[in-house]
Parts: C-alpha cells; structure tokens; sequence
C-alpha cells in the first residue's frame, strides 16, 4: 500500500513540473526568459522530487540499520552514519542495540509450595550482526515474544528448586541460578548484561507463619539464655562454697598443726593492747590466765 502511495505522489510530481515547463514554454518560446525559467522550475523539481524520494538515510547512535528490497530482509546491516538507499525499491529499519532496561513482575510456586511473587528487572542488548535475522524472524516486538515468556519460564523454573526460605536467605543463589537459564533461553539474538531481584512477596498466611515461628525462636532463645544464667549462676555460688570451705579446712589444718588451742591463744595475746579489764564479772576467768595450770 504505501509502495503504491509513493509511486502515485511520484507520477503526480513529475506530471506538475511537466505542466510548468510547458506553461513557460508557451508563454516565451524564444526569449532568454524562457531558458532561465526552465532551469528555475528544473531546479524546483528537482528539489522536490529530491525531497519527496530521500535516497539518503541516517542511523542514529547506538542503532543498526535493517536494508529491505520491496520488502524482504536483506543479509547486508549498516552500521551508524548516513548510508544511500534506493528510493522506493529499499526501506530501512532501525533497530537499538543499546542496553535496554525491562521491569516485570512474574507470579511463581516454591519447592514448598508457596505463592511467590517477584520483582524483576533485565538489562539486555541485542546482538547487532543478528538485527536482520530479529527482525526478519520476530519483529521489533520482540519484547512480548520473545523475553517476557523466556524471564517468566526461567523464573518459574529456578523458584521451584528452592523452599520458601531458602528464597529468602539465598536470594544470590536464586539470582544466578535465574540468569544462568536466561541466557541460555535469549542467546541466540540478545546478550543478557545484568540481573536482579528487586523483591519477594509471599502470601500473607506464610508471613504470619514466619512472624510466629520468629518469635517462637525469640522466645526458646530467651529461655535457653536464661537457663544459662541460671546454670552460671549456681555454678559459681557452688564453686564459691567450695572455695570457703577449703579456705576453713587448710585453717583449721594449720591451727591444728601449730598448737591448737596454744596457737589460738598466741594469735589472740598478739591482738591485746596490755589493758586489763577494770570490772570482773564473778566466776569470770582473767584473760589470759589459766588456773588450772
């Protein structure tokens, strides 16, 4: 359709400067302002006709450009830069090599059977001596076709080797695991760059289940810490009896050893200032006085 709008407008142009030359023609058949106004209307349809064909094309930065004769794919790609087509026989498609960016939201099950829903994002390129062959095979839709089943297969397939806690604690493993089967499923027209999981989100029964199993965990812990300090703590007042008691044996050791009741009798004549009580009680004893002896 649009080959047959431009061979019309073409047609059309041509018959329109056919019309001023033979206008001009008419008017001054033999005066130099004839010639001088063919060459202007020469030149005015030219320009047009320049204008209208655009036998020149210019691929933008970080683009490859597709070549189609009359519709069919070419193997020839042209790199950036302005490039000559063929007007009306070639059409030229561009297509971005550049690194593009995909967020996505994909819904999955893990090994334990629990809903996941992850957030996703894909840093990706295409492969640009592979433009045509996209383009020709795909399309330029080839997003929707082609990496969103492959990021929502790939994402099922590694979620369901993990539990749901190990999604949580070995979110790299999951990661690489993602990337890993990525890049196998888009390698034959994209380079997979970068990988990521923004987020994981579980049912709200399973986060319930979490938060109590938490502080269950909480709790036991406690216990255990508090049985310890109670162990610790008997342990220690056990080991300081046991201390006590041997400090009072080897004393009573040594006492015996050195004398008995003269050893006590020594310690306490070390410990008298030299003054003598200055009231007896009766049947009291002098200190340090033994009548018996």
């Amino acid at each position: 359709m649009r080959f047959l709008i431009e061979v019309s407008l073409l047609l059309l142009i041509l018959l329109s400067a056919y019309k001023v030359f033979v206008l001009i023609k008419d008017n001054k058949k033999n005066g130099k302002e004839t010639k001088i106004g063919l060459w202007i209307a020469g030149l005015i349809a030219g320009l047009i006709l320049l204008l209208f064909l655009n036998p020149f094309v210019l691929v933008s930065t970080g683009h490859r450009g597709v070549v189609m004769n009359f519709g069919a794919v070419q193997d020839k790609i042209l790199e950036e830069g302005i490039h000559f087509r063929i007007p009306i026989v070639q059409k030229i498609k561009q297509m971005d090599i550049q690194t593009q960016k995909l967020d996505i939201e994909t819904l999955a099950y893990s090994k334990d059977i629990q809903t996941v829903e992850s957030k996703i994002i894909l840093n990706y390129s295409l492969k640009s001596e592979l433009v045509n062959k996209l383009y020709q095979e795909v399309g330029k839709d080839y997003e929707m076709r082609l990496i969103d089943p492959a990021i929502q297969e790939s994402v099922k397939s590694a979620t369901a080797k993990f539990t749901a806690q190990q999604l949580i604690e070995d979110r790299a493993k999951v990661r690489d695991e993602i990337k890993a089967q990525l890049r196998e499923r888009l390698q034959t027209y994209f380079i997979v760059q970068e990988f990521s999981i923004t987020d994981f989100a579980f049912s709200n029964e399973y986060e319930r289940a979490v938060e109590q199993k938490q502080v269950a965990q909480q709790s036991a812990l406690k216990a255990e810490n508090d049985l310890i300090r109670v162990k610790t703590e008997a342990e220690q007042r056990i080991a300081q009896a046991e201390a006590e008691a041997q400090a009072i044996k080897i004393q009573a050791e040594a006492i015996t050893q050195q004398g008995g009741e003269d050893y006590v009798n020594l310690k306490a004549v070390e410990k008298w200032n030299g003054v003598l009580p200055s009231q007896m009680i009766p049947n009291a004893t002098m200190p340090f006085i033994n009548l018996t002896n």
